[in-house]
């Protein structure tokens, strides 16, 4: 049975042409008969321009099988912050009284927010847009989009740690209350139910970005030393979360100022994008480049 929708995200250095790469991809899909989302998370937003229409957070639709949205990662931020203020206000009600409410507005500047907005953010999308066959991601900068994958086993290494935790403070709450009262307090506890709620959800997304039937990374790279230095980078920080790049698209590609850059990925099945005559931007120039180039881009939606 086909696993659906199937995660395309397309990474790299800015301006390697990320947002063309997966806009190509996505029209590629839509073409072959397959039901496709393109989601620009990057704040920069070339999606727009492109496909020649204005976008939004809601997807629209620009062909019979494709729909395209811009993310708005700010209206996400805040979203997230709203949860994080409520969640703490439910559980310590005493804050209001103490006049702690004000220090909310810190919160905006923790590092880790936009992180966690956006993986918000692309769990509404997956649970959104089951109907569809291939979700295909825009990546923001490679720093935010790294912080993006790492961030599961991050928050799990830090929610096990605090699940100890608490379940040691039970122990000595237990041993306490046994000896003062003479039994015991088998009420279940709140805080471990919300850890274990949090740990199988970030074990939930670890394991789709770790399932090559559900998830495939794209890198994109441009034949120059700065496009390849960073590519390193993120084929090395990929894999310290055990996660792999599945293909690259090596942009403005010709035989003569790429041999160094093929070499220096022996083993990663790679697309070679020629540079295009005209600017890529609108369904028809878009949809002749598809047609008059052999890029294999084709094959792989």
């Amino acid at each position: 049975m086909k696993i659906k929708p199937v995660s395309l995200f397309f990474l790299g250095k800015g301006g390697v042409g990320k947002s063309t790469s997966s806009a190509l991809t996505a029209l590629a899909g839509a073409q072959k008969g397959v039901s496709v989302l393109l989601v620009s998370l990057d704040p920069a937003h070339n999606q727009s321009d492109i496909f020649e229409t204005r976008l939004s957070d809601k997807p629209k639709r620009i062909n019979r099988n494709l729909y395209v949205s811009e993310l708005d990662l700010e209206k996400w931020i805040r979203k997230y912050l709203r949860g994080v203020e409520d969640q703490v206000k439910r559980s310590y009600k005493y804050l209001t009284a103490m006049n702690l409410e004000h220090y909310f507005d810190v919160i905006k500047y923790s590092p880790g927010i936009e992180e966690y907005a956006l993986l918000n953010a692309y769990e509404h999308i997956l649970k959104e847009h089951k109907d569809k066959d291939y979700i295909i991601f825009d990546m923001p900068p490679t720093a935010l989009t790294l912080k993006f994958f790492e961030l599961p086993q991050i928050s799990l290494t830090w929610l096990e740690q605090l699940l100890k935790l608490r379940q040691e403070i039970l122990k000595k709450r237990e041993i306490i209350t046994t000896i003062k009262i003479g039994k015991k307090d088998f009420q279940s506890d709140k805080i471990i139910t919300k850890l274990d709620a949090q740990i199988s959800g970030y074990e939930k997304i670890k394991s789709i970005f770790s399932d090559p039937q559900k998830t495939r990374i794209n890198l994109v790279l441009n034949p120059d030393k700065l496009s390849l230095n960073e590519s390193l980078l993120i084929v090395r920080r990929l894999k310290d979360s055990a996660l792999s790049v599945n293909r690259l698209f090596l942009n403005k590609y010709n035989q003569e100022n790429s041999t160094y850059i093929v070499n220096s990925f022996p083993e990663t099945p790679m697309l070679k994008l020629p540079v295009s005559e005209h600017p890529l931007l609108g369904l028809d120039i878009l949809s002749a480049y598809l047609a008059a180039k052999e890029t294999g881009i084709r094959e792989i939606v």
